[in-house]
């Protein structure tokens, strides 16, 4: 299931003194945050990129939620911080009028616009839902802070230098982490997530989540570190830094291949193809991508039922090769077929699933693993269509004139491969990652690509040439 997913608010609310006291505790870390971001205006994105993993487990009326606390306290900091230094855009966030021509559409500042209506959209659509509560929590938890996530890295002054810090806080994480999965899958335990535990009983191998929850959502992180750090690899100039990077390489893809997340290597794939069509050939890429799914799909249809592909031998089924995500699709689309325009409100998939297919409370799930199917089932024709009409406005803005600028394309190429990974597995706009990667997308397509040979000296926003890593 989806690390996001399990996120459940409390039937009963904490007593009065416990709630003065997170507050008091939330304000002795927000304040020196906010300081720390007024002395040093690079600090916030640092920050936001080191908070970005981690979910603290909060115990609340005798269960567990995972919460994305560090990330909130940093938000809420560079959120008091613009407030108090008076920058309103980033607090109002856009324009007195939405985009109007299709040019207009197709740009940032359209992007904008349309993460504030699927935003928007989702609240209204959480009204007539049979599930108000995960609705809620959606917009609490995921949502609202978020777009104010996405509004604060839109508005950094970035550079090539900064870009580069936060790529290196990025993949410390990530080494870390994936250490933390080596000792996981060594010792045959896991640290969180006991249904993770339990699954792995019965299954064939043991996935590991370091310290995620979930080892698809790990899967995730480490893909997306890779096809930054490979965007180094591909144009850095300095044999040093490629030496390093593809040691580090080395050791995030062993980390990868012990979370068995077969959508995170999907995703990495995509974004390596893509950074591969800018830096050398696109029809060259094509052609091997091709043969390469090719050969593939010829291994796993040739593969004896020994491998475990779940194709083959007892219970041999496209289902059970997918972990059952093929049922939960074609529910969701009964779901869609059943309501098509407006569908049964946000957060209702699992509720919905539950009553329509019979299955029980422990077999339902908060998600198709498949947004689009997700989005289809809980919000409809309307809501299909924003969300296609904001991935497709955002991979434009993100891949159009990006052939100049390398930290343009290893954006784009995660996106892209986040995106995918989405398509298979879940959690799109309640994942930090998503809004992370188009707030600094949209600041460095709003920056542009300068002359070849420019200095940043040169410039009158100091920003650093983008010709190169």
């Amino acid at each position: 299931m989806s690390a996001l997913a399990g996120l459940t608010l409390a039937t009963k609310l904490p007593a009065p003194g416990v709630i003065a006291a997170a507050l008091l505790g939330a304000l002795l870390v927000i304040v020196p945050l906010m300081l720390l971001m007024r002395r040093r205006p690079d600090a916030f994105p640092l920050l936001a990129i080191l908070a970005l993993p981690f979910r603290l487990p909060i115990a609340a009326d005798g269960r567990t939620v995972n919460l994305l606390i560090p990330l909130y306290l940093v938000v809420a900091a560079g959120t008091l911080n613009q407030l108090l230094e008076g920058r309103g855009r980033t607090l109002t966030g856009l324009s007195a009028r939405p985009p109007r021509a299709r040019s207009e559409w197709v740009s940032p500042r359209g992007v904008e616009w349309l993460l504030l209506a699927s935003v928007v959209l989702y609240a209204l659509q959480g009204t007539y839902s049979a599930d108000h509560a995960k609705a809620a929590e959606n917009i609490a938890f995921f949502y609202l802070p978020f777009g104010l996530l996405f509004m604060l890295l839109r508005d950094v002054r970035w550079t090539r230098e900064l870009l580069l810090a936060c790529l290196t806080a990025a993949v410390v994480l990530a080494v870390l982490f994936a250490g933390v999965g080596f000792v996981e899958y060594y010792r045959k335990t896991l640290f969180l997530n006991p249904k993770v535990v339990a699954a792995n009983q019965y299954d064939n191998y043991f996935r590991v989540n370091s310290v995620f929850f979930d080892p698809s959502i790990y899967g995730r992180f480490l893909a997306l570190v890779m096809i930054l750090l490979t965007a180094v690899l591909l144009w850095s100039r300095r044999r040093g830094h490629v030496l390093r990077s593809t040691l580090i390489l080395a050791w995030l893809l062993a980390g990868l291949v012990t979370s068995f997340s077969e959508s995170s290597i999907a995703a990495l794939l995509l974004g390596l193809a893509l950074l591969a069509a800018f830096r050398w050939d696109l029809r060259g890429t094509l052609y091997v991508s091709v043969a390469l799914l090719a050969i593939a799909a010829v291994v796993l249809v040739a593969a004896p039922a020994r491998l475990h592909f779940g194709l083959k031998g007892s219970g041999g089924s496209t289902n059970n090769a997918t972990n059952g995500r093929t049922n939960l699709i074609s529910g969701g689309l009964e779901l869609f077929a059943k309501r098509p325009l407006q569908g049964y409100g946000s957060g209702s998939f699992e509720t919905e699933y539950e009553r329509h297919s019979k299955a029980s409370a422990q077999n339902a799930t908060s998600a198709s693993h498949t947004i689009p199917v997700t989005v289809a089932a809980e919000q409809g024709i309307v809501g299909l269509a924003l969300y296609a009409a904001l991935v497709i406005v955002s991979l434009v803005v993100l891949l159009r004139g990006a052939g100049r600028s390398p930290p343009r394309i290893a954006i784009a190429a995660a996106f892209a491969a986040l995106l995918l990974h989405t398509w298979i597995y879940a959690d799109f706009l309640e994942d930090p990652l998503t809004w992370t990667l188009l707030g600094i997308g949209v600041a460095w397509a709003r920056i542009g690509a300068p002359p070849a040979g420019e200095h940043a000296r040169s410039r009158p926003d100091g920003v650093a040439p983008l010709s190169s890593f």
